[in-house]
Parts: structure tokens; C-alpha cells; sequence
């Protein structure tokens, strides 16, 4: 029974481990996956928001950091083909900040001339629910209309950005179906 027992553990932490590993890329979520939803955004400007409440819209989540320069080379884009092209037709793109502090967040917000929303992530506990904490941003997290993750970006590569537009594309002309 003992030993039972022990090798019940054994495949237990086994799974645990596997379920949490990061990938290639450090995301230990993927396509598919239902998104982290256990957490509340506080925006820079002090609203607050929650996954939860975004729900029936499509949202994107960009990871971020003032000291990422590639992160600063993305956020215009960002602005542009994303929150201009797309904030009247039902998506939300929130930037959430690694580990920074309200005042750095807003200089940082204001020296980028961005317009869509920065949220704060002490401790990088929010990052730390899509991706292994050691691992970097810039990074994209686009989810549909029902909490689900449809697409992953990392680093700012041209091509993948256009992949995940068209993802964001789609998602907007045709909304998944309510699930529930």
C-alpha cells in the first residue's frame, strides 16, 4: 500500500510539473487554453477591470516593461493596428506593466504617446499566470469572446504580428459563440 501510495505521488507531481512547465517561448498557457481569469487589472489611471468583466469581448493583454525595447518598438504598432483599428468593434487591448511603479507606468504611458491603457502587475504576479516568470516580455496574449486563448505572440516579429491581426481579425467578424 506504501508504495502505492508513493507512486501515486510521483505521477502526481509529475502531472503538476508538466501542467505548469513553460515552453519554447515561456507561456506556460496555450491556444486553447481557457485564460487565467482569477485576478484584477488596476489600470494606471485607477480604474480597475477583470477578465471576468471584459467577457464578450475580445481582449488582448501586451506584457510589457519601460526598460523593453522591444516593447517600445511594438507599442506603436500596437496603437495603431490594434487599439485604433479596433476599439470600436467590441475589442480591449490593456498593456500590463511588469513589476513597475505607478509613477514610472504613467511616464512610461505618456513618453510612448500610446492612448490604450496600461495596467500595473506588482510582483509580475498577472505575467506569472500566462508565462514562467523568468522569462521575458514583450508578449501578446489574445483572447475571444469567451475567455479562451486564441492566439500567443513573443518578441515583436512582423510575421507573427500579421498572424495575430488576422486572429484579431477574425474573432471580431466572426464572435465565437457564447459557450455557457
Amino acid at each position: 500500500m506504501k508504495n502505492l501510495s508513493i507512486a501515486l505521488l510521483l505521477v502526481l507531481f509529475a502531472f503538476t510539473a508538466k501542467s505548469q512547465s513553460a515552453d519554447e517561448r515561456g507561456y506556460i498557457v496555450k491556444v486553447g487554453d481557457q485564460a487565467p481569469d482569477n485576478f484584477e487589472l488596476v489600470l494606471a489611471n485607477g480604474q480597475k477591470t477583470s477578465l471576468k468583466q471584459l467577457r464578450g469581448k475580445v481582449v488582448i493583454l501586451q506584457f510589457t516593461a519601460s526598460w523593453c525595447s522591444v516593447c517600445r518598438t511594438e507599442m506603436p504598432h500596437l496603437e495603431s493596428d490594434v487599439w485604433k483599428a479596433y476599439q470600436n468593434k467590441n475589442v480591449v487591448l490593456i498593456g500590463v506593466d511588469r513589476d513597475e511603479p505607478l509613477a514610472k507606468v504613467q511616464k512610461f504611458h505618456e513618453d510612448m504617446k500610446i492612448t490604450y491603457p496600461l495596467a500595473l502587475d506588482p510582483g509580475a504576479d498577472i505575467f506569472g499566470l500566462f508565462a514562467d516568470k523568468k522569462s521575458g516580455v514583450t508578449r501578446n496574449v489574445v483572447i475571444d469572446q469567451n475567455g479562451k486563448i486564441a492566439y500567443l505572440t513573443r518578441l515583436y516579429d512582423t510575421n507573427e504580428f500579421n498572424q495575430m491581426l488576422k486572429a484579431i481579425d477574425g474573432l471580431v467578424k466572426n464572435p465565437v459563440a457564447a459557450s455557457e
